[in-house]
């Protein structure tokens, strides 16, 4: 079944016509990192002590969408989709506003994320398992409760990183072996399949700022000081993003969602982990002023 998983998704990926930009036939995304993580993985329940008791389960989930009787969850499909190179470079010259490419991709990309979701689904329904998208069930929602502030009833990140794909960030990104700049996506099934094992020494250790004391390079990239020392203002970033710049670059772009990425292109983190090396050439900045 893992193999099957893998092939289908790298191909689905590969071939869809829905992961290209329009007028160019270019991909949204690079090819997949897929992982696999127990639903039964402690980290899922220690999630409602760190991010909040309103966190689901895989269990919570799959019980609510298919009923006790119909089987346990035993396994959080989670995948990662790396942002191509020209997507990136093009996002690294901005300096208030994401490029049109990013937000190409933030918008449409995100649509092609959610078609890869439902295709996850069926492919395991029609072998018989039952699955489900959390995305999708009807059970994700928005959360704002101290003193995480904004959250979700179900994370993409949290779960990639329970299921080995990386660690996190300064700016509260997923630092992946492709670096930061990706879209994240997860399917619950209750079909058995085994773990990819968690290599990293901690859950921060892929980010130079927590690991090596150095970096800090994305406080500077935000263009609304939301990335501190201190770590990410949620709601700063928010109403950048999801006020200022939906209303003004999405309508110029012609995308509902433009996100901004500037803290994920144009530091070390953009596509890989960033070498310890790297550190005798970076220093920490000061935070931004404005």
């Amino acid at each position: 079944m893992e193999r099957i998983i893998r092939e289908e998704i790298v191909g689905f990926v590969r071939k869809s016509p829905d992961n290209r930009f329009p007028e160019s036939r270019v991909p949204f995304f690079d090819a997949p990192q897929i992982g696999f993580a127990s639903a039964r993985d402690p980290l899922f329940e220690q999630f409602k002590q760190i991010i909040g008791d309103f966190h689901l389960t895989p269990a919570e989930i799959m019980r609510d969408c298919h009923g006790p009787a119909m089987g346990e969850a035993e396994t959080v499909i989670c995948w990662i989709l790396p942002i191509t190179r020209t997507t990136r470079e093009s996002n690294r010259h901005q300096e208030r506003v994401p490029s049109r490419e990013w937000a190409l991709t933030r918008g449409s990309g995100e649509q092609f994320n959610t078609l890869l979701r439902m295709f996850v689904v069926d492919l395991l329904r029609q072998r018989g398992v039952l699955a489900v998208a959390p995305l999708l069930s009807g059970m994700w929602s928005p959360i704002r409760q101290e003193p995480v502030g904004l959250a979700s009833t179900w994370s993409e990140r949290h779960a990639a990183y329970v299921a080995g794909l990386g660690t996190f960030s300064l700016s509260d990104g997923l630092i992946t072996e492709r670096g930061i700049a990706h879209r994240c996506g997860s399917v619950i099934t209750n079909a058995r399949i085994t773990p990819t094992p968690r290599t990293a020494r901690d859950h921060q250790s892929n980010c130079l700022y927590f690991s090596r004391g150095s970096c800090g390079l994305c406080i500077q990239r935000c263009p609304v000081g939301a990335i501190s020392r201190q770590g990410h203002d949620k709601e700063r970033c928010r109403e950048y993003v999801y006020e200022t710049l939906r209303n003004a670059t999405g309508r110029e772009y012609g995308t509902t969602e433009s996100g901004c990425g500037l803290c994920q292109t144009g530091v070390p983190c953009e596509a890989c982990i960033p070498p310890a090396s790297k550190t005798r050439q970076l220093t920490l900045q000061p935070a931004h002023k404005g």
